[in-house]
């Protein structure tokens, strides 16, 4: 690469290559810890964004070969986990869609790989170029990762020792078949200046064609023996908001938004308040819910922007710990969440003092 560097700290639009990948996992609803390995001079200072809230995050030195760092990775995983991924930090546009095919694969075989299927004629040649054969290329695949295993699979292949280019090779070695899934084409690894610029016309195109918006509104009663919940927080009042969850409106607008943009039904869809185990449930927990389905789809939170209509309490005081909360749930940082109050100038219920309504715009992006 050339860049004085290690090429993972390079940026991708603005993004460290490193950034991309973490957060693709953070962000993925089936992963709940990760792992990343490092030289011993970015483990000593790590970048801000290693230091995520969302899930777990463990930083460990690396070692000489590709599999040392894989198992000293692999050691600290938790015991508890099924099914451990490996993927290069180098490629930094991978999809959910691609994880998701490649764990639903170790879950059913036991080891899968993402990998493409080589569409050019393929030639085997000697060191000087000349050809000697031609090789079929129906049966010829372009490994990618993740790759995907049982984590007994995986913690035995590497304790053998052997030297390989990947894990999926020793897994083989050990005599465990490895299952091939569709890889993706723009899910490049980054070796030289052109991959950076390649992927830099991939994020851009990605930006300007993965963008949605969606809009939420809910409205409840006040009424005595309820406490007030906005946003997750319980704020002192004297009424509370009518309803067979906490009846959050500010929660229940933000999920309406979120599923909205990406065409997923509304909150009565997915918690219906016919259902008994949704009586007095935690709305924030319901909008963290939803946000998993989000993301299972392929999209991420850009950014939610609220307004809460109500003539008393005021909503100021509490806003730094709604936005905390909405951010938790949202599983993005509270810079990307907006909260305002506003009154109904004495108009309607709501201006009345009888209701409280909540308005939620949520941009999200694959």
């Amino acid at each position: 690469m050339g860049a004085g560097q290690p090429k993972q700290l390079l940026e991708v639009s603005g993004v460290p290559i490193l950034q991309r990948s973490v957060d693709a996992f953070l962000h993925h609803p089936l992963v709940t810890e990760v792992v990343v390995a490092l030289p011993p001079e970015i483990l000593s200072a790590p970048p801000p964004y290693l230091a995520s809230t969302r899930k777990r995050v463990t930083l460990v030195e690396g070692g000489l070969r590709r599999q040392d760092s894989v198992a000293l990775a692999l050691a600290r995983v938790s015991p508890a986990a099924e099914i451990v991924v490996v993927h290069d930090a180098a490629r930094p546009m991978v999809s959910a869609a691609l994880i998701d095919r490649t764990v639903a694969a170790a879950v059913q075989h036991g080891a899968a790989l993402a990998a493409l299927r080589v569409t050019d004629t393929v030639k085997r040649g000697t060191v000087e170029g000349v050809v000697v054969e031609t090789v079929p290329r129906d049966s010829i695949y372009l490994a990618q990762t993740p790759q995907a295993f049982q984590a007994s699979v995986l913690r035995d292949a590497v304790s053998s020792g052997m030297d390989a280019t990947d894990e999926a090779t020793l897994v083989e070695r050990a005599g465990i078949p490895v299952h091939l899934v569709e890889g993706d084409p723009r899910n490049v690894k980054i070796t030289t200046a052109a991959d950076v610029s390649l992927a830099e016309r991939l994020t851009s195109e990605h930006r300007a064609l993965g963008i949605r918006v969606g809009t939420g509104y809910d409205l409840h009663r006040l009424v005595a023996g309820r406490p007030l919940v906005l946003g997750g927080v319980t704020v002192p009042f004297e009424l509370g908001l009518a309803g067979h969850s906490d009846a959050d409106v500010v929660c229940h607008a933000v999920t309406d938004a979120v599923l909205g943009a990406a065409a997923l039904g509304d909150i009565g869809r997915h918690f219906p308040d016919t259902d008994p185990q949704w009586q007095g449930a935690d709305s924030v927990q319901l909008l963290a819910h939803a946000v998993s389905l989000v993301h299972a789809a392929g999209w991420t939170i850009s950014n939610v922007d609220v307004v809460v209509i109500a003539e008393r309490p005021k909503l100021l005081p509490f806003v730094p710990q709604i936005r905390q909360h909405l951010a938790a749930a949202l599983q993005c940082a509270v810079e990307q969440v907006s909260v305002k109050g506003k009154t109904n100038e004495g108009v309607d219920a709501t201006g009345a003092g009888q209701a409280i309504a909540a308005h939620a715009v949520a941009l999200i992006q694959r």
